[in-house]
């Protein structure tokens, strides 16, 4: 800590929680409680009610959510492979070139996402690779956004990841397929799955790039809610935001509970 008396202590930690309240803790109340009101025309609701999640769990918000678990594991899943494989690929480079190789990887992040959506649908809607109003352009977009993060996260892990290991695997006769199966790739195992469940949250809540490009049968949970609130029904919307915000949550949670179960492989225990 780099505040040393308990009273600035106390004080830090008050001004934290009281930021976290304000600008996280009340704006989700507040979205909460829209989506459980049956009317809200003045300072509080004036009736509560369940039955907008019954209708989001069925029909089209049900359909937009499908959409979104869908595209998202398939684009942070390939997202993944070819993170890992760029990353292992660059350590056979040193210095500037590693540095370099390194940085064109997180140019997407760089781009604000618009413009990725409208790179994309331009690139696509015309052959040999015309994809416009598939389903293929949709994870496309997500990819080309969460990639950049789950190399950043595979190569922070590979960083920690001592040469004695492999070196020791070497020395015994084993193949550079077997040290990778079997040594590298169970070691950042951790950092893998770190890197899943961020791309996967970012590719959840993800609208700029998809609102330009997904076509009407694959609307993601984010573009629902922006039409849902751009016609006037913030009740919809608000609940279909907290069933995504639930949703992530979850899986976020299983996915750091299945990192913390694999950390001690990568410690050697």
């Amino acid at each position: 800590m780099l505040i040393w008396s308990r009273s600035g202590r106390y004080t830090a930690y008050s001004l934290a929680i009281a930021l976290f309240v304000l600008f996280f803790c009340l704006p989700l109340a507040v979205i909460l409680m829209s989506s459980l009101s049956e009317q809200w025309n003045g300072v509080l609701p004036s009736g509560f009610t369940l039955e907008h999640y019954r209708q989001a769990l069925r029909g089209a918000s049900w359909d937009a959510l499908t959409a979104s678990l869908l595209i998202g594991v398939a684009a942070s899943g390939f997202a993944l492979l070819c993170g890992v494989w760029a990353a292992l690929a660059l350590r056979q480079y040193q210095g500037k070139t590693q540095r370099l190789l390194g940085t064109l990887f997180f140019i997407p992040s760089a781009v604000p996402s618009v413009s990725v959506g409208l790179g994309i649908l331009v690139a696509f809607s015309q052959q040999p690779l015309q994809l416009n109003g598939t389903f293929l352009i949709v994870p496309i977009a997500h990819f080309v956004l969460v990639s950049a993060f789950t190399f950043g996260n595979v190569t922070a892990g590979l960083a920690r990841l001592a040469n004695d290991y492999e070196n020791v695997a070497a020395s015994l006769g084993a193949s550079p397929l077997f040290r990778l199966r079997h040594v590298t790739l169970p070691m950042i195992a951790p950092y893998m799955i770190s890197a899943f469940a961020l791309s996967l949250s970012l590719s959840m809540g993800e609208l700029g790039a998809t609102v330009m490009i997904y076509p009407p049968s694959w609307a993601t949970l984010p573009v629902t809610i922006f039409s849902l609130t751009d016609r006037g029904n913030i009740a919809g919307g608000a609940t279909l935001t907290m069933i995504l915000v639930a949703v992530t949550l979850v899986l976020m949670l299983l996915l750091e509970g299945l990192s913390r179960r694999l950390l001690p492989v990568r410690n050697g225990q």
